[in-house]
Order: structure tokens, then sequence, then C-alpha cells
């Protein structure tokens, strides 16, 4: 395994949503000269060989449709706890996975998707059902803004795909009808406001319309402007200062719209290089 190359893993359930985290996984990996692993994770030792061979077949479709290196693992285990290390030890820059939304299929959804996030040093971004466009991947990123200093960590991930990508950022803030909360949501916006620009990256700032149901305000305005990926922050995971979406993620990866969504660990430690190079 070259760790010079740059990796890209899609936890695969042999179901269409995960064949769509293929498709979007393999424009990422080629926009880096990079590869694709597909990882399969089986409960009992009797079901490797089975697992391969299915593997095998779709290392063969995706090579030959996205023309991408695609490689397969097996790993006996669990979701929850083996994707996070698979991706730590192939050196993974993004772990693409599907989710079947609110409800549906019983492995990978909801806050199911957040439990195996919470396992990972890894970004994740999270795809429905919806292909990445025919052209560039992410042209349109959405950064929610709110008070919380996790805000950051948002930037940071946000900026480097904005510059692989020479995509527009789109800041869509709360309002907040506590002077305090406001003051703070004011600062973390000139913070935001002077980062992009000292970085070079187009964007743009919009405000909800009232105090309130900000998750369902920023989904309305993401498919509004058609974005193509919305950034938070994976609150569960233990963050000293939570974000703005509490203990309910689930409701932005699993949006309507389905729109991809990236999603970081607050205790992650961002290296520009790991993700576009310096």
């Amino acid at each position: 395994m070259d760790k010079n190359v740059y990796k890209v893993l899609v936890p695969h359930d042999f179901t269409s949503v995960a064949d769509c985290a293929v498709n979007h996984a393999a424009k990422i990996a080629k926009s880096f000269k990079g590869e694709v692993y597909l990882l399969h994770v089986v409960s009992k030792n009797k079901e490797v060989d089975a697992a391969k061979k299915k593997l095998d077949k779709l290392i063969t479709q995706a090579d030959a449709k996205y023309d991408v290196n695609t490689h397969g693992i097996v790993r006996i285990g669990n979701i929850f706890d083996d994707i996070g290390d698979v991706a730590t030890e192939i050196g993974a820059g993004y772990i693409v996975m599907g989710t079947h939304g609110a409800t549906g299929m019983q492995k990978i959804m909801g806050s199911h998707a957040l439990k195996v996030i919470s396992h990972s040093k890894v970004p994740f971004v999270i795809v429905q059902d919806k292909g990445p466009s025919d052209t560039d991947v992410y042209d349109d990123i959405v950064v929610p803004i709110d008070y919380s200093d996790v805000t950051k960590q948002k930037l940071t991930i946000a900026a480097n795909i904005a510059k692989h990508f020479n995509s527009k950022i789109h800041i869509y803030a709360a309002k907040e009808t506590d002077e305090f909360l406001q003051i703070k949501l004011n600062r973390e916006l000139s913070f935001a406001k002077k980062y992009f620009a000292e970085k070079s990256i187009s964007f743009s700032i919009e405000s909800a319309d009232h105090s309130g149901g900000f998750k369902k305000q920023l989904i309305k305005f993401a498919a509004r402007i058609n974005a193509d990926m919305i950034a938070i922050v994976n609150t569960t995971a233990g963050s000293l200062l939570p974000d703005f979406f509490g203990s309910d993620e689930q409701e932005v990866i699993a949006n309507n719209a389905e729109i991809p969504v990236i999603i970081t660990n607050p205790t992650q430690h961002f290296v520009s290089s790991s993700i576009i190079g310096s």
C-alpha cells in the first residue's frame, strides 16, 4: 500500500445508497489522483468469502465506471469501531458513507451514522441517494455559523475543500434574540469572514429569517441555492461547547434535500496537508 497515494474509504453494505457513496468517493479520489477503498464489515468468519466475492464484483464495476483504482477490505467486527480503525490504518483522507436517512435500512442510518462518526479521526462525507454533479464535485458549500466555538473546525475543513475544488462558501448565520448570544455570534461571524478572506476563498453571508428552528432554515437555504455540501461538527462526540445542532445532527445528515454533509468530531485536529497539501 502506497502511503503517498490519497485514499478515500467507503463503508459498503451492498445497497444502492452505498453505490452512490462510491460515486462521490470516486470523484473526490480522482481529483486528488487517489484511490478508493471499499470496506465491508461482517460479524462472523464464515461470511468473509461471500463478502469478498461481492466486493470483487463492485471493484470491477467501479474501476470501469469511474476510471479510478478501487480496492476491497473485509473486516470481521462491527461498523461502529472498524470503519474508523480501517480509515486510520490505510491513512484515508475522507470516509464517504451512505445513509438511508431518518428511517429505512437497519445498519447505517441517522443516529447510527453518528455513532460510527464518533469513533473516527477522519472526516466523514455523508451522502444519500443523490449523486454528485457531472462537472465539479462541490461548487457550493454551506457553513452554518452560530455562537459556538467549534465553528472554527468547520471553517478549517470547509476551507480545505473550497481551496481544492475552487468552491464558494455560503455562510449561513443564526439569529439570536438573546443579546449576549448575538454578541458571541457576531464575534464568530467576524472570525469566519476574516478567516476566509485571508485564504482568498470566495464567500457570501446570509442570515436566518428568525430565531429558533435553525436546522430547518439551514436545510431550506441549502436546498434553495442547490448546495453541494453542508459542513457541521458532530457534537455527540463530546465537545465542551456544543454546536447549535445539539444532539440532533441526524436531522441534518438525513436532510430531505439529500445534500451531502461533511461532519467532523470536535476533538479532531486538522492538518491542511492531509487534505489538500500545504
